[in-house]
């Protein structure tokens, strides 16, 4: 967490430390959950809360091209898991040797186990063909639904729900079974719901399949490739910082 500071606020529309606290808490302790979802149903109100902060995301051109497929249903749910399956046999086989037993150790989803799935997907017609600020990046429009997706990410980790992300399909595949037009993106599948845990690291980590890189060696200055010294020892000393107690 951010270290301890008196300083007063000094900025228009700074947050008070305390709440500045549960911002940076939030997005620290977020964890992308695959196997310690619990059986107890997340209620309406909450699921209403957590599509108000997706749809409360930014947005290129303000074109807000989300939809969001609540899904229930368990027949729905083992129909997407099946599909899934299709595709992680296939991914398994990408892999070799000890990454491979590795891989084929994880559980990768929580589609059957999670009381909810939640379908999110980007309608690249929203705006018509010529949007503000799409018009020399056509992708924009994915990645302001992946700020969505963060958004419900972030309060469902306020609200102690887990979520994770599902990328492992063939998308008309998942298309066919939730009847998404041809033309809309599907951009991700999540499993929502309350959980026993949330690990302290996150879980590849912990499980050995990868490790956080350092952040000083991800920032340049001025030019690709270029490091300020200075400022990179700054952000290494920063990250030895101790949390706050209860924080």
């Amino acid at each position: 967490m951010r270290p301890n500071t008196l300083e007063p606020l000094a900025r228009a529309g700074a947050f008070a430390p305390d709440e500045q606290e549960s911002v940076y808490k939030a997005i620290k302790t977020r964890r992308d959950v695959r196997s310690e979802f619990l059986p107890d149903a997340v209620p309406d109100e909450v699921i209403r809360r957590l599509l108000d902060a997706a749809h409360h995301a930014p947005s290129v051109g303000f074109m807000q091209p989300w939809n969001f497929v609540v899904v229930k249903d368990d027949a729905v749910k083992t129909a997407v898991w099946e599909a899934f399956n299709r595709a992680n046999l296939e991914a398994a086989e990408m892999f070799s040797g000890e990454q491979q037993a590795t891989y084929r150790s994880l559980k990768l989803e929580g589609i059957r186990t999670a009381p909810l799935g939640l379908c999110v997907t980007c309608n690249p017609d929203r705006c018509g063909d010529v949007v503000l600020g799409r018009t020399h990046n056509a992708r924009m429009d994915s990645y302001s639904t992946v700020c969505a997706i963060q958004n419900l990410w972030l309060a469902a980790r306020a609200e102690g729900i887990g979520v994770g992300w599902v990328s492992i399909f063939r998308e008309d595949e998942l298309k066919h079974i939730l009847g998404v037009p041809e033309r809309i993106e599907i951009v991700a599948w999540l499993c929502i719901g309350y959980v026993d845990r949330f690990y302290s690291e996150p879980e590849l980590a912990v499980k050995g399949w990868r490790q956080r890189l350092p952040l000083e060696e991800l920032v340049f200055s001025d030019h690709w490739g270029e490091r300020d010294p200075e400022f990179a020892s700054s952000i290494a000393a920063a990250a030895e910082v101790p949390p706050r107690p209860g924080s």
